[in-house]
């Protein structure tokens, strides 16, 4: 696996109740809602300490658009099916492709909280990953966010330990980290 992988990776993924898209400027306006709208939640997600403007996620889509297009990230908006809302972003980055792993990150819109919508979209995009060639996809969560420590263990993702002092909060305080894991099919996790 390398980055002409992740560069000829599908930009559209469909799944039972979601439309997965690479970012686009058309986005823009459903991601500033959503963010404004779920802002309280976001207390662990860097570019979720403030409100922003359209201008402001209409250049983030752009940069998405242009990670997505040089194979540094994968980045997709799932939008609900049938009535279009949209309802989270979800991306794999921080490739190491001799391992080869990647990290997969997800924010939902509250509107569409416990709904399991952002459960299909990470899975999806999990799958992508394993059928780029990724033999592990892992995620941190700040100890903290509980909320977030228990959607990884509902993806199957493995808890592996906690990483001490691990990176700066969006505060810029030191915490620690819950490091999760899951491995390609083809590669079973030791001892499970």
């Amino acid at each position: 696996m390398d980055r002409q992988d992740l560069i000829a990776a599908p930009r559209r993924l469909d799944t039972p109740r979601l439309r997965l898209e690479a970012p686009r400027v058309e986005h823009a306006a459903a991601f500033v809602d959503s963010l404004l709208r779920t802002l309280p939640a976001l207390r662990f997600v860097g570019w979720g300490q403030q409100a922003r403007d359209l201008a402001w996620s209409e250049q983030f889509c752009r940069r998405g658009a242009e990670l997505f297009d040089t194979g540094e990230c994968v980045i997709f908006n799932a939008f609900h099916r049938d009535s279009g809302a949209y309802v989270g972003r979800v991306d794999l980055h921080s490739f190491d492709f001799e391992a080869p792993r990647g990290e997969v990150g997800y924010v939902v819109d509250e509107a569409h909280a416990g709904q399991g919508l952002m459960r299909e979209a990470v899975l999806a995009v999990m799958a992508l990953g394993f059928s780029l060639g990724l033999a592990r996809i892992q995620a941190l969560s700040d100890a903290r966010n509980t909320r977030a420590l228990v959607f990884a263990e509902r993806l199957g993702l493995q808890r592996e330990g906690l990483l001490k002092g691990y990176e700066r909060d969006a505060q810029g305080a030191l915490c620690d980290m819950v490091m999760f894991a899951a491995l390609a099919p083809r590669h079973p996790m030791p001892g499970g």
